[in-house]
């Protein structure tokens, strides 16, 4: 990530799932599920979709490598992610290397956290974010960007609860 860009904005989303952690950690530590909205097209993403390739690692480790890659009216976009934490079954993040190909946002840290929650899992899904670095796609992170990143963490969340799906027994979750 370029030192001279900080992660200025965030944004999270939060579910419990009636899962237990172990269960819940494999299925997102799969990437090309996790970020699965990305390869289809959507009214977020200006009908484009990205391509998703992992190294051997299958971004499964530290140091594993993530690029996607795609076009968006008529602009070739990618970026290149590298895992930075993997802690099996509570962490995972991940980082943009170098400064995104991208029209909303820059770069980036993503990842999620899961904590046991009586019945199931609480997931928290985040994100922290830079504004691109000039030009348009300045003007457009600083006018959508927010609403991308939103759109990007509550879909994950959202794909997780479609994966496990059922009622949760307990108390409901208090955010921090």
């Amino acid at each position: 990530m370029a030192a001279e860009s900080p992660l200025a904005f965030h944004h999270r989303s939060e579910v419990v799932l009636p899962v237990e952690p172990e269960r819940l950690f494999a299925h997102l530590d799969d990437h090309r599920r996790l970020s699965s909205h990305m390869e289809k097209p959507s009214l977020m993403t200006a009908g484009a979709s990205m391509r998703i390739d992992t190294d051997a690692g299958h971004g499964q480790a530290v140091g594993s490598v993530i690029r996607m890659s795609g076009r968006v009216l008529g602009v070739r976009l990618g970026l290149e992610e590298v895992v930075t934490e993997h802690a099996p079954p509570h962490r995972k993040v991940w980082e943009t290397v170098g400064e995104p190909a991208l029209l909303v946002i820059g770069a980036y840290r993503m990842g999620f956290s899961i904590e046991p929650f009586t019945g199931g899992s609480r997931l928290v899904v985040f994100i922290d974010y830079a504004l691109p670095g000039r030009g348009l796609a300045r003007l457009l992170g600083a006018l959508v960007g927010r609403y991308y990143a939103a759109w990007c963490t509550r879909r994950m969340a959202e794909d997780a609860r479609a994966a496990f799906p059922g009622p949760i027994r307990g108390p409901a979750p208090r955010d921090p």
